[in-house]
């Protein structure tokens, strides 16, 4: 990173950065955690996909109005909002017993993490030029880094040694912290005359996607009765398409589709969602893998898992010098399949492969799967003209978390798949490492997006004028 970006590209971030800790290291934590939370709920490991679907469900909700709320009542207001809201609900989710107390909580927590996320974001992508967004975003994510590093062994050691519910009570002091933060360091910025809600397009795209991805969620765990699943996805799907009907007539839709006519966005879009199902489904996979196929504790599983935050947070020093030197088109198709392949080489482990091996994949992994978002979440901009930049960010962000939560459902659903197939009620090893290979060929799809890019697309960012 240059020695002459801005004070905004580098204090703003860090700002932000220092709330944005506590959610990222939440949601690592919690995977380490799955077997025992399961055990002491007495539900089984793959149901607990609830606990992620449902907070990203919250987060993907939520977002489209989170911009809204920012331009009305500020920035800051809403960040300080959004901190006790995420704190509030990870007590809630210490104190569950039962799956259902559990869902509640974390999708308390996702509308917390959807108004802290985007809206820090809107302020960033507000206040810096688009020559310094590739370092600006850079130094956002790596104290948030710091977080999924830590998580996965301090989540492990706390399961193992104490009690799981610490893992989210712990997020208490980290949360009185982010807020004072915030308040000491954010300004509050606002617009002087803010658009009005699109409410119609708002319930209809919320209801739409929560009926749609909650009832594919559900599917199969004897919640609710089949009739009840497939109205909830068949409505879900009806009110999805209402809105897209709505969105083509409306002038400010709350999802505004018509900027998928931008090359760069749309195809960060398009690929970005299929290479999410892959991303969305690891996390879940394979700490399950390790402890369910392997019989690690959930400490050891950390401890293996941590490997890929240290490789996304390597890649943070390097992504702009990466980007500015291969182009966006090139380094998406390439590192795409390359990262691909590692995430269906995380299904080769067996119980005997080394650690150092393990790691090794892991850290290479989170290298490769750091670099394809981080190019994909400065791409999507590259050609949005400033007045769109909370809509294009609503859009795309919506887009994001609705996708990881899809790989997460889709990595329960293979996993039921096997268990039907094989007569089976207890999940093996080689049934992640089937779900694990399935989902890497399904996500590698996504290269075929980013091969219609034109080979200079993004020069506004790279500041590429030849290919």
């Amino acid at each position: 990173m240059g020695c002459r970006m801005s004070f905004n590209s580098r204090i703003l971030p860090l700002t932000i950065a220092a709330a944005l800790f506590m959610e990222q290291m939440d949601s690592t934590i919690i995977a380490t955690s799955l077997p025992d939370i399961a055990k002491d709920l007495g539900t089984s490991p793959v149901s607990l996909k609830l606990a992620f679907t449902t907070y990203l469900l919250g987060l993907t909700v939520v977002l489209p109005v989170s911009g809204w709320l920012a331009d009305r009542f500020g920035a800051r207001t809403i960040f300080r909002l959004a901190i006790i809201i995420f704190t509030a609900g990870s007590v809630a989710c210490g104190f569950a017993h039962s799956l259902e107390w559990l869902i509640f909580a974390r999708g308390l927590q996702g509308v917390g993490g959807a108004l802290m996320v985007p809206v820090g974001r809107i302020i960033l992508l507000r206040s810096v030029q688009k020559s310094e967004l590739l370092d600006a975003i850079a130094w956002l994510t790596i104290p948030a880094l710091i977080g999924p590093v830590i998580g996965p062994p301090i989540g492990g050691f706390i399961t193992t040694a104490y009690d799981w519910r610490w893992i989210f009570w712990m997020n208490l002091p980290f949360g009185f912290l982010a807020l004072g933060l915030a308040t000491w360091l954010m300004p509050n910025v606002k617009a002087e005359v803010p658009p009005p809600l699109d409410i119609k397009g708002f319930l209809l795209s919320g209801l739409g996607l929560t009926l749609a991805v909650f009832g594919m969620t559900v599917a199969e765990r004897g919640i609710f009765a089949d009739w009840q699943v497939w109205a909830m996805i068949l409505t879900g799907l009806m009110l999805l398409v209402a809105y897209w009907f709505h969105a083509k007539r409306h002038p400010a839709p709350i999802l505004d589709l018509r900027l998928l006519r931008l090359p760069t966005f749309r195809y960060s879009v398009i690929g970005g969602n299929l290479y999410r199902i892959a991303v969305g489904a690891v996390p879940f996979l394979v700490p399950l893998m390790l402890q369910l196929g392997f019989g690690y504790t959930a400490f050891e599983t950390g401890l293996v898992t941590l490997a890929s935050a240290i490789g996304s947070l390597l890649m943070k020093f390097t992504v702009a010098p990466i980007v500015r030197r291969f182009g966006y088109r090139g380094l998406l198709i390439w590192n795409g399949l390359v990262s691909c392949a590692l995430i269906a080489v995380q299904g080769l482990f067996t119980a005997t492969t080394a650690y150092a091996i393990m790691f090794s994949v892991l850290l290479m992994a989170g290298f490769t799967r750091s670099l394809q978002f981080s190019a994909l979440n400065t791409l999507a901009y590259a050609d949005v003209e400033m007045q769109d930049m909370a809509r294009a960010n609503a859009l795309y962000t919506v887009a994001q978390q609705l996708f990881l939560a899809v790989g997460v459902s889709a990595a329960a659903f293979l996993l039921d798949a096997r268990l039907w197939f094989s007569g089976r009620s207890e999940l093996v090893a080689a049934d992640f490492s089937f779900a694990l290979v399935a989902v890497s060929v399904l996500s590698a799809v996504s290269v075929f997006s980013y091969v219609k890019l034109q080979p200079g697309a993004g020069a506004s960012i790279t500041g590429r004028t030849h290919v």
